[in-house]
């Protein structure tokens, strides 16, 4: 863990080189006032706000230990909390989070900067990473058998955003100060912030990237952004995903790289910054001549938490991506628009001629219908349909896996089967009226097949082989077919014969695929009329080109669960609509969505790539 106490440097470890930095960035502060600043804490003394000044009222300290989480079983977690004298619990405080726990450092920081008003009331936390001790506290030959550090700060899942919101918070919010006030945190995302070094730095950016409606605000210092739990995949993802409201200060030095095996902690770093300020990231940094020390970080702190707070209240609002996918098929003012409704377990979704969107709640055994005005309306009730889909002439299909039976609905939701013995998952119609059904295995090991029905019931396994088989669906000129699998993470791509049967299978778009459960879990596919494929996934709606690359994602709003399901819908078909279970989104989109029952229509090919 690191020191807590105030930082000295020696000469080899000064921040000699500052990049520039954006126009706010360290306002008012300039790069070479901060070089000076460095210089006088090594030949001091001076009055500054990361030394401890008599004149300023001093927050105070509480301890405690979480040793029942849920999330991290068998750990004991201890946490700091500073609360600043000025706090008053009849208004909410504004947090700061530490990652590798907060000290008198930090404590003498705040007091300074909250004397002066340069930033807002803030309760400090600080946690210190899980250890499993061998014996009980207090027993003589007691040891550490396991240390929770790596694997609670530098992997890149929601256990830590969970343990945080769900364990540590609720933990604070117990506490009560020596003089009795009760700690009252503000619940607004805005008001909150988290640092941290090296393993506690790539930690704190994770938990603002899962959680962006809790963390706006982030202070890196030495982030292990390496190889070491997928960390080095973020540049890459960041550059893909449309951008989250989130404030980034990323600080290293040229010569960081404490285990050379995992990369160069220094050149991951720039990568970072390259990708965020590429994805429109309100980002600055600091780079600086040493090595894998985070006491060049600390000198800056005071400075860093200014501009990290700078405008505040102002909400922190998410930037503009040069991502020319993303430029592509979205609208920059537009972003998802709830659904005034909950479900149990939505699942299938599947637009008709007219835009409206059909959603199917097997476990509620009920299918509804979106029209433009977004209210669900029953449409019926009393069958347990999961996939569903449009025809030609507008009857609604749907697979009812219970029974293993597909069924047609009319539009008064009479329901007649078409199809027994197949268990099915995704479904799609042709413009002639064939049905394809995929139909995973009973088990993980079974093979999936996937089914063609002719419009007069005779069906026929047009391929087989494929592991988990979910979403399928045709290109726009229905010369492609397209099946995803759920617990990979492909997407296979098939020539359509003129009778309908699938030839020439690759495994040929490539997702990326999620922590824990390490899979994709992609459902429901769509295309659009510029031939990109859309993907419900657990990292959100990943969009591929034609080529089988994904180049842009659309995460839902936190904290939401993965893609379940989607479809493009609305008079002109520019909506996307998708639901993960338990709500349902839609989003304006700048470019249709193609009718999977609709006539095949020649697209623009983007060529070999």
């Amino acid at each position: 863990m690191f020191s807590t106490v105030r930082p000295t440097l020696s000469a080899a470890l000064i921040l000699t080189a500052f990049s520039t930095l954006n126009a706010q960035a360290l306002a008012p502060v300039n790069p070479k006032a901060l070089v000076k600043k460095i210089q006088d804490e090594l030949s001091g003394p001076v009055i500054n706000d990361g030394k401890p000044n008599p004149n300023v009222p001093h927050g105070e300290f509480l301890h405690g230990t979480i040793t029942n989480s849920k999330i991290y079983p068998g750990t004991e977690n201890d946490f700091q909390v500073y609360i600043p004298a000025q706090y008053d619990p009849a208004r909410p405080a504004c947090l700061l989070l530490k990652l590798d726990g907060l000290g008198s450092y930090e404590g003498t920081v705040l007091d300074n900067l909250i004397a002066k008003q340069a930033v807002p009331v803030i309760i400090g936390v600080g946690i210190t990473p899980g250890t499993i001790w061998k014996d009980p506290a207090g027993t003589p030959n007691r040891r550490a058998v396991r240390f929770n550090r790596s694997y609670e700060f530098d992997s890149m899942n929601d256990h830590f955003p969970d343990f945080v919101l769900n364990e540590l918070l609720p933990a604070v919010r117990k506490l009560k100060t020596h003089e009795g006030r009760p700690i009252n945190l503000s619940p607004n995302g805005n008001d909150h912030a988290v640092t941290g070094g090296s393993t506690g730095g790539i930690g704190s950016f994770t938990l603002a990237w899962r959680r962006p409606d809790q963390f706006t605000r982030v202070y890196s210092m030495i982030g292990t952004f390496v190889s070491m739990r997928g960390g080095h995949e973020y540049p890459a993802l960041i550059r893909k995903t449309a951008p989250k409201p989130i404030r980034i200060f990323l600080e290293d030095g040229s010569t960081d790289a404490w285990n050379p095996l995992f990369g160069s902690w220094y050149e991951a770093n720039l990568s970072m910054e390259s990708a965020l300020t590429f994805a429109g990231y309100d980002i600055a940094h600091a780079w600086g001549h040493h090595g894998h020390d985070d006491r060049p970080g600390k000198v800056i702190f005071p400075d860093v938490m200014r501009w990290l707070w700078r405008d505040y209240p102002a909400p922190i609002n998410a930037g503009v991506s040069q991502n020319s996918t993303l430029q592509e098929i979205t609208i920059s003012d537009e972003g998802w628009h709830k659904i005034p409704q909950s479900f149990q377990a939505a699942a299938g979704l599947a637009a008709n001629a007219e835009g409206d969107v059909y959603l199917s709640d097997p476990s509620a055994m009920t299918i509804y219908r979106i029209g433009a005005g977004g209210k669900p309306a029953i449409f019926r009730k009393r069958i347990a349909v999961a996939g569903q889909a449009f025809g030609p002439n507008g009857t609604l299909f749907g697979i009812v896996p219970g029974e293993r039976r597909i069924v047609k609905l009319d539009a008064q939701g009479a329901s007649r089967t078409v199809a027994k013995g197949i268990v099915g998952r995704g479904i799609v119609v042709t413009h002639a009226g064939t049905l394809y059904v995929s139909e995973p295995g009973a088990h993980n090991d079974m093979p999936s097949r996937i089914w063609q029905i002719k419009p007069g019931g005779e069906k026929r396994v047009v391929d087989q082989g494929l592991r988990s088989a979910s979403g399928i669906a045709f290109s726009p000129d229905g010369s492609l077919f397209y099946a995803a699998e759920n617990t990979t993470k492909w997407i296979y791509s098939y020539v359509v014969q003129p009778d309908g049967f699938l030839e020439d299978k690759q495994a040929f778009y490539w997702l990326h695929m999620t922590d824990i459960p390490n899979d994709s879990g992609a459902q429901d596919i769509a295309v659009d009329t510029h031939g990109n494929l859309y993907v419900a996934t657990r990292m959100g709606v990943q969009i591929s080109d034609q080529n089988g690359r994904v180049r842009a994602i659309l995460p839902l709003p936190s904290p939401s669960g993965p893609v379940r399901g989607l479809c493009f819908g609305g008079e002109h078909f520019d909506f996307l609509y998708v639901t993960d279970g338990a709500q349902v989104f839609r989003r304006r989109m700048n470019v249709s969505g193609v009718a999977p029952w609709a006539a095949p229509v020649a697209f623009p090919s983007q060529g070999a790539g």
